[in-house]
């Protein structure tokens, strides 16, 4: 349609300021899909209406009707990480080596200053106090977010008991699923593009009774629907898969917070842990 457009053949004519705007979502379409109207009407300068028009300009619904298309094409995330890399490719005029570094650290700084803006500070509290409170507390992450599971997990870990990543055995996400009660606690955390099984197994253990927090993208993200609370995390970089600085960023916070909570029984535990490490000679 945008090609129709430029070489007048489309049946329909916008103005410069709604042909950008067009411009500017498309060039950016997982933000465009996961994003609320205010978000991107935010991110663009303009009001939530303009980008309302110019979908019916277009010949949809409304908007939410147009950013299904974006949704549908991109939900599969069959070509994310090639299409995150040719952004890479294309910002390369920029600018290489040491320059590519300085710009990757002002967007992490944004990511950074973007999460902070859009932390609840009830939740943000309410899921410290049910880290340290919690019977049973279990973490899930896919592919690259296996590796914050795994942080979270032994972080938490070192300061209280029954702490682990789903399935840590190996046996199965329902084996692992079946082993937790109403009451604990699941930490889940995806984004764009959002693993399958993360989003099954948090919509199976909310139905369960099992309190599920999240760690996801967007207020739009599909976890945000059946977590307890959810905490929606910047992460647009030119790095070609997600960046994960804000989510490490969001993970050292909560697991600081929770070793204030528990106060002298996180240092209990901290300190039985060296007394451990010393028996077995080994090191930190």
């Amino acid at each position: 349609m945008l090609e129709a457009l430029d070489a007048g053949e489309a049946g329909i004519r916008l103005g410069n300021r709604s042909r950008q705007v067009l411009t500017a979502l498309i060039e950016t379409p997982q933000q465009t899909a996961v994003s609320s109207i205010s978000e991107l009407a935010t991110r663009l300068g303009v009001n939530a209406s303009t980008l309302t028009r110019l979908a019916q300009r277009l010949g949809y619904g409304g908007f939410n009707q147009f950013q299904e298309v974006f949704r549908r094409e991109l939900t599969e995330g069959k070509h994310f990480y090639s299409d995150q890399a040719s952004q890479l490719m294309t910002a390369s005029g920029e600018g290489e080596g040491l320059s590519r570094l300085a710009r990757l650290g002002r967007q992490e700084s944004a990511n950074f200053a973007g999460l902070l803006e859009r932390i609840d500070p009830e939740a943000y509290q309410r899921t410290v106090e049910r880290l340290a409170t919690a019977h049973r507390v279990r973490v899930h992450g896919m592919r690259q977010f296996n590796s914050l599971a795994l942080f979270l997990s032994y972080g938490l870990g070192m300061l209280r008991s029954d702490v682990a990543v789903l399935d840590a055995s190996r046996q199965g996400v329902a084996d692992a699923l079946a082993q937790l009660d109403t009451g604990d606690l699941l930490v889940v955390v995806s984004c764009f593009p959002y693993t399958p099984s993360v989003l099954a197994t948090a919509e199976v253990a909310a139905r369960h009774g099992i309190e599920v927090i999240a760690l996801t993208d967007s207020a739009n993200s599909p976890l945000t629907k059946v977590a307890t609370h959810s905490f929606q995390v910047p992460n647009h970089s030119l790095f070609f898969s997600n960046s994960m600085c804000a989510f490490m960023l969001l993970a050292e916070g909560l697991l600081s917070e929770v070793a204030s909570h528990l106060g002298d029984s996180g240092l209990a535990a901290l300190r039985q842990r060296e007394r451990m490490i010393t028996e077995l000679n080994s090191s930190l």
